[in-house]
């Protein structure tokens, strides 16, 4: 064993690269003794301080600097010297490099693609007018039907989701309004059902744009659609099963409540929908509110279910609206119906929002609801809404246009000052502060109201002919409208000189030298069979109402013995000749209202047919 021992050694000391290896049989014969030298072999790899003798170490130099610049050593000298293996935080740190890198040029490719897309919209669109101009110059009928052009191209299975409008890409002023570029893009897609319009973009941002002209329309704006023809976009109402939601504003209930409906809607079932509640004067009594309206609503023979009275600011009702129309829908469409600017599409909204909680179609809708702003004539065509996962759609409809409402005689800038921001606060005359303040306090603690004339803006005059001194009138209405009071026999003079001025609308004195006037004349005798309460309403359609109090409240909660009063009342208003003035039983709002108002006994046969009220 020895003798082998000392020739591996001496094996090794010659050939740099050669290994110690033994043979199986060699180690198995003599594993006794291989186990005796084995510690020797390792102390000869790892150990400098082994003890050789001088002929091995001069070899083992000799060879070390001989081959110094080849890749082959002794046993040892590879060991610890070549490159560690990289860590796990080393291969994170490779891997984090390699990912910001790509994000890098991901980055930057977006750039470039954005910036080769603005030079390619850039020349399509100096292509476009450049092939527009040259049309032009040669056939004006060429252009309606060129494609290339995309003059008056009407987007398929509907239009501007915001208002309804058909869409096109003829006239940048018209509704339904949209890019070239953008249709041909959403066309590519099968997506023309999520474009809106320009005038939706300026509709949504504040601006007033009308499109409505004709029998109800608006003057002093851009007239596209005719009113007429909005109505008959309804007609076919009457000869389809259908749900009918019947939207009216509490304000202008009489001017909103669209009489001859039946001739729209057929024997369909109406949900009577009413809306703005909000604005009602504070402490108001909505249990009062709703009988009040049932019995409006019976007098009318309409085939109604339910009425709810709602919020589409504060979403008050609503919920119950929700589930009426998920109980009476039975797989039929909705159709929400009302006259313009009633707030069917904000109601729509408030209705998905709240539908869109348990119902996911609803919450999708949500996405692409229809526009709404203060302008009248907002939706011009029927837009159907995905809001039902049980079957049936939600549509929203036009707006009626109504000639007999003050929006339809006013300028179109104008429209604004007829629709109110914030909650109603009536204003009575005569006041306190008149009668301490006022040039005529004297006359008007003698005789009260008699011989004087009432102004509401610019819009109605009412001359109070004959009655009690104890008279009073109460004005419900937008703050915008200004109410003067003055003689009778100095009204018209006062007219003249201020309407433009103070008495808006109209606005301005160009508009005012154009302004038609008051030459519609009302002559009203009201009767009354108590001082408790008011006698009648005077609601003059598009505004809001008058509350006639023969004895005035301050009066009547006092210790005056005013005993059994009855009597008529003589008044005479005046309004724009197509603006409808009606009379009607005195809305019992405020806290005072609950307090008179009374409930009609009903049979039974009544209160089965009558209309469930809802809030």
């Amino acid at each position: 064993m020895s003798a082998l021992l000392l020739n591996a050694i001496s094996s090794l000391s010659s050939s740099s690269s050669s290994l110690l290896y033994f043979s199986n049989s060699n180690i198995n014969s003599n594993s006794n003794n291989f186990n005796s030298y084995s510690s020797s072999v390792i102390l000869c790899k790892y150990s400098p301080s082994y003890p050789q003798d001088s002929n091995y170490n001069s070899q083992l130099n000799t060879n070390s600097n001989s081959n110094s610049n080849s890749n082959s050593s002794v046993i040892g000298e590879g060991v610890g010297v070549g490159a560690a293996a990289p860590t796990r935080g080393d291969i994170f740190l490779e891997r984090l490099k390699a990912v910001e890198a790509a994000q890098t040029s991901i980055q930057e490719n977006k750039i470039n693609n954005k910036k080769k897309k603005k030079q390619q919209l850039q020349q399509l669109q100096q292509l476009n007018v450049n092939n527009n101009n040259n049309n032009n110059n040669n056939n004006n009928n060429n252009n309606n039907n060129n494609n290339n052009n995309n003059n008056g191209v009407v987007g398929v299975g509907g239009g501007c989701y915001g208002c309804g409008a058909p869409l096109q890409t003829l006239d940048l002023d018209a509704p339904g309004y949209v890019h070239s570029h953008t249709y041909q893009l959403k066309k590519k897609h099968h997506q023309l059902r999520t474009l809106i319009c320009q005038r939706c973009k300026l509709l949504s941002h504040g601006h007033i744009i009308t499109a409505v002209g004709g029998h109800g329309g608006y003057p002093g704006g851009k007239n596209y659609v005719d009113a007429d023809h909005l109505r008959h976009q309804l007609k076919h109402l009457r000869y389809q099963n259908a749900l009918i939601l019947k939207l009216v504003d509490i304000v202008d209930f009489n001017g909103t409540f669209l009489s001859r409906v039946r001739h729209l809607v057929g024997a369909n079932p109406i949900i009577l929908v009413i809306t703005k509640v909000d604005l009602l004067p504070r402490d108001t009594d909505f249990n009062s509110i709703a009988d009040w309206v049932v019995e409006a609503t019976t007098n009318k023979k309409l085939n109604v279910l339910s009425v709810h009275l709602t919020s589409s600011k504060s979403l008050v009702g609503i919920t119950g609206v929700a589930s009426e129309i998920q109980k009476e829908k039975k797989g039929r469409d909705v159709y929400i119906l009302g006259a313009a600017n009633v707030g069917k599409s904000a109601f729509i909204n408030a209705l998905l929002k709240m539908m869109g909680e348990r119902d996911p179609a609803a919450a999708a809708a949500l996405k692409y609801k229809p526009i709404q702003s203060a302008v009248p004539g907002t939706t011009l065509g029927p837009i159907q809404i995905d809001a039902f996962l049980s079957g049936g759609k939600l549509f929203d409809t036009p707006g009626v246009h109504l000639h007999h409402r003050q929006a339809a005689v006013i300028h179109a800038e104008d429209l604004p000052a007829l629709a109110p921001q914030s909650r109603l606060r009536g204003q009575s005359f005569p006041n306190e502060r008149m009668t301490s303040d006022n040039l005529f306090a004297d006359k008007l603690e003698c005789t009260g109201l008699n011989g004087f004339s009432i102004f509401w803006g610019g819009l109605v005059r009412i001359d109070i002919l004959e009655v009690l001194p104890e008279t009073s009138l109460t004005f419900y209405g937008p703050k915008a409208l200004k109410i003067h009071l003055v003689p009778t026999d100095k009204a018209d003079e006062f007219y003249q000189n201020e309407v433009g001025v103070s008495l808006t609308p109209p606005t301005g004195k160009q508009r005012a030298e154009e302004w038609r006037g008051l030459d519609s004349k009302h002559d009203l005798q009201i009767k009354f069979d108590g001082p408790k309460r008011p006698a009648s309403d005077v609601a003059v359609s598009g505004i809001g109402w008058i509350a006639i109090e023969p004895i005035r409240r301050s009066l009547r909660t006092s210790d005056v013995d005013l005993g059994e009063t009855t009597g008529e009342l003589h008044l005479a208003v005046h309004v724009p000749k197509p603006v409808e003035v009606f009379v009607r039983p005195p809305l019992p709002v405020g806290k005072a209202g609950a307090e008179w108002y009374q409930y009609r006994d009903l049979t039974e046969k009544e209160e089965e047919l009558r209309p469930k009220w809802y809030f």
